[in-house]
């Protein structure tokens, strides 16, 4: 969803925003998901967008009013087929929520809470992050199974003049498609070559960014940890 402004912003970027927000809220509405289905611009390809919002810090803010209104219209924050399809039930963060007072509202330990969603620091979630409340039913989906087969290798990769290539590479392209941070989303195959260039980099930069970690685009073991955990 693209929303028009100017470098000075101003009354009608705000009224264009405010409807984005409530165009958004019915497209959910209207295909059963929740406000965990929203991705920026800057998840898919790296691009500054949206900027304005980003600029400004309120992503977590603007997820929040499409929470409301999602809810508003009787959707559900969280997307029913998320949770079809994991066999869990979950819990979308909303604003002023605190992970122990969660727990407590689920009727879960906070230690259970903390190790079924891979949190190490209770007091930090987002507006929006979208909490599993019961560990994971053994029997996977085929998808979740898919998943959890891909292998990753050990070591650093980074862009390297001749580029590195191989089936380690190949490996680590896999999972980060497999997490939608696709090397290249308009290649064949989504860019899943063997070779790690300066698309897998950005691809490897983005899934740092979006999780903690240094965004440098260099896969290492701590990023390989994380994939590794959002994989199972």
């Amino acid at each position: 969803v693209e929303i028009c402004y100017s470098k000075s912003g101003g009354a009608k970027y705000k009224a264009a925003e405010k409807l984005a927000i409530k165009f958004v809220a019915q497209l959910l509405k209207e295909r059963g998901w929740g406000v965990d289905r929203v991705r920026k611009h800057q998840d898919w390809n790296g691009k500054y967008c949206p900027h304005r919002i980003l600029s400004e810090g309120r992503w977590d803010d603007v997820k929040a009013a499409i929470a409301d209104e999602l809810e508003a219209l009787g959707g559900k924050k969280s997307s029913s087929s998320s949770e079809k399809s994991s066999g869990t039930a979950t819990y979308t963060v909303k604003k002023g929520d605190t992970l122990s007072g969660i727990a407590k509202e689920k009727g879960v330990s906070l230690a259970n809470l903390q190790s079924w969603n891979n949190i190490k620091n209770p007091n930090k979630i987002s507006i929006g992050q979208v909490l599993k409340l019961k560990k994971a039913s053994s029997s996977s989906s085929s998808s979740s199974s898919k998943k959890s087969s891909i292998t990753l290798p050990s070591g650093v990769f980074k862009v390297t003049s001749p580029l590195t290539k191989g089936a380690s590479v190949t490996q680590i392209q896999t999972a980060l498609a497999a997490l939608y941070f696709y090397p290249d989303k308009s290649a064949k195959n989504f860019g899943i070559d063997g070779y790690y260039g300066a698309k897998t980099a950005n691809a490897v930069k983005r899934f740092q960014s979006m999780h903690g970690l240094t965004a440098d685009g260099i896969y290492g073991p701590k990023t390989k940890a994380k994939l590794e955990a959002l994989l199972k």
